[in-house]
């Protein structure tokens, strides 16, 4: 009997080994790189991942003096945006075949690439304009996420070292928050949150800071 029982844990162990493994491979992956040289950031990566985990990863200065500073983050983003942004992939056909514009003389935006890769399928499209709805709409998606995130790492930097610099930042966040040009706020909670307790920090900033943790809350991506 305990041997037989032995080998009925041995099984499912096995089983479940295999299904945990499946699941890993099926995990979907799409990542958004733009090269824009001239703006700020010039560079910078995101890839979000299936089950929600994603990275950050850009180049943008945070002094004038400065030639670059390599910031690189880990987050999790929400449920309602990993949704989007993976149906938004499907409905692009997962970046398979000719997504750019055949249009000439049109303004260079940053050359653009959205790659999906998973189990059983990969696609890779480089653009500067895209006439699919799909991708438009994916582009504008993960810039906000990128314009959110660079937020965090400015006010992270200025609340160490030029505490003056945080009411004007703040300000401009939260009107880009009025007008819906920022994705995933909850991701910067955590800055704002160092902010928002900091009492050598001037009230009228830590109120700012306490509204826009309000709307992290409230808002959905």
């Amino acid at each position: 009997m305990p041997v037989a029982r032995s080998i009925v844990i041995g099984v499912l162990v096995l089983v479940l080994g295999l299904s945990f493994s499946a699941r890993a491979q099926d995990a979907g992956l799409v990542t958004f790189t733009l090269d824009f040289p001239g703006s700020e950031p010039s560079h910078y990566v995101i890839a979000v991942s299936s089950d929600g985990h994603s990275t950050y990863e850009s180049d943008g200065k945070l002094s004038p003096d400065s030639e670059a500073d390599p910031f690189h983050l880990e987050f999790s983003v929400s449920p309602d945006t990993r949704g989007t942004i993976f149906d938004l992939a499907r409905k692009a056909h997962y970046f398979q075949g000719q997504i750019a514009s055949n249009k000439k003389r049109l303004a260079s935006t940053g050359v653009k690439t959205l790659t999906y890769k998973d189990a059983q399928q990969s696609g890779t499209g480089t653009y500067n304009y895209s006439l699919l709805p799909a991708v438009q709409q994916i582009t504008q998606l993960f810039q906000n996420l990128s314009t959110t995130l660079e937020f965090g790492r400015r006010l992270q930097y200025f609340h160490h070292y030029q505490k003056l610099a945080l009411d004007e930042e703040l300000k401009r966040m939260e009107q880009m928050t009025n007008e819906n040009e920022l994705t995933e706020l909850p991701a910067v909670v955590p800055i704002l949150q160092q902010i928002a307790n900091d009492s050598s920090v001037i009230n009228p900033v830590r109120a700012r800071a306490l509204r826009l943790i309000e709307r992290a809350g409230a808002i959905k991506p």
